[in-house]
């Protein structure tokens, strides 16, 4: 009789798959909790202790509008985050299933980025106890899903996607303008995710946010000393997700074969990082323009590639890329 003589351990992570699979089932349902927490009005309790003062004390200055900023931020953090993790369950179950190795590469570059992001946090001083061991427990996790599943990956023969789509005397199809218009999406999100990032670093607000807040960052420090570190946490955090869905997306749609699984990951992600980005504002009232227009370009050139790559992808693969 043969007896399966593996350990607890071994079965468990198998070939590394479940473990990043986990990873991004993780980062989904933190980045729904946020948001819930957000919309809810409530802060993480650490955060309280943080400041010295509840949410509702703080809502009493200002006519509640910097709490209500906070909640744009953490709700639009939230979107993006759970959208990060939606790709990465893909990747997980499809791609890497298949051992593509150009999957493991869109792992290693957004996952590199995304836990090195959370070093930025101290750049103010702030350290969030949740966030950090969520870190700690998630990397563990993911650095040895990322070493099991290497020695699996097929040899790289990663061809370019310019030819690919748009070969010499060929006429365009529609489905090569939409999959040129997502690629045009990830390259914008990880401009705004590179701009966030720096700017939560640096000088955490823009403009339109004090305009919306009406007040100034000397009025932030004269409620408390710890406000605005604070607020750079959550837009340092914001900027890291973006980055890194701009990342993950990058590689699907340049290296991924077309088909209805990409399709409704996408899909999915991207209605939850737009959703989250645009609606909040709706929400909390910080409707300017300006702000706003980045957001809705990119909104638009997404839907209009999803909408233009509906039909080719729906039929399934047209060929492997490595």
């Amino acid at each position: 009789m043969n007896v399966d003589n593996r350990s607890l351990f071994a079965a468990i992570t198998g070939e590394g798959r479940p473990l990043l699979l986990f990873t991004g089932l993780a980062l989904f349902l933190a980045g729904a909790f946020a948001i819930f927490q957000a919309a809810t009005g409530h802060f993480l309790p650490h955060d309280e202790a943080y400041l010295g003062m509840t949410v509702e004390t703080l809502c009493r200055y200002y006519e509640c509008r910097v709490v209500r900023f906070m909640i744009h931020d953490r709700i639009a953090f939230g979107g993006a985050l759970s959208g990060v993790g939606v790709l990465y369950m893909w990747l997980a179950e499809f791609p890497l299933r298949h051992q593509k190795r150009w999957a493991w590469w869109a792992y290693f570059w957004s996952g590199t980025v995304g836990f090195l992001s959370f070093l930025t946090f101290l750049g103010y001083g702030y350290l969030d106890t949740w966030h950090g061991i969520a870190t700690l427990f998630l990397l563990p996790c993911f650095a040895l899903g990322m070493v099991r599943t290497f020695p699996q990956m097929a040899p790289a023969a990663w061809r370019s996607w310019q030819k690919r789509s748009f070969p010499l005397g060929a006429p365009i199809h529609p489905y090569q303008i939409g999959n040129a218009l997502l690629a045009l999406t990830a390259v914008g999100l990880l401009v705004a995710g590179a701009v966030i990032l720096i700017g939560g670093m640096t000088r955490v607000f823009v403009p339109e946010d004090l305009l919306y807040m009406q007040l100034h960052v000397a009025d932030l420090h004269a409620i408390n000393e710890r406000l605005v570190p604070l607020i750079a946490h959550d837009r340092v955090a914001f900027g890291g997700a973006l980055f890194t869905t701009g990342i993950v997306m990058g590689f699907s749609v340049l290296y991924a074969e077309r088909s209805r699984n990409l399709w409704e990951a996408l899909l999915i992600s991207g209605t939850f990082g737009f959703v989250g980005a645009i609606g909040v504002h709706f929400y909390v009232g910080y409707m300017n323009w300006t702000h706003l227009l980045p957001a809705y370009f990119a909104a638009t050139l997404f839907y209009v590639g999803m909408g233009l790559t509906y039909r080719q992808m729906g039929r399934g693969p047209s060929g492997d890329r490595e």
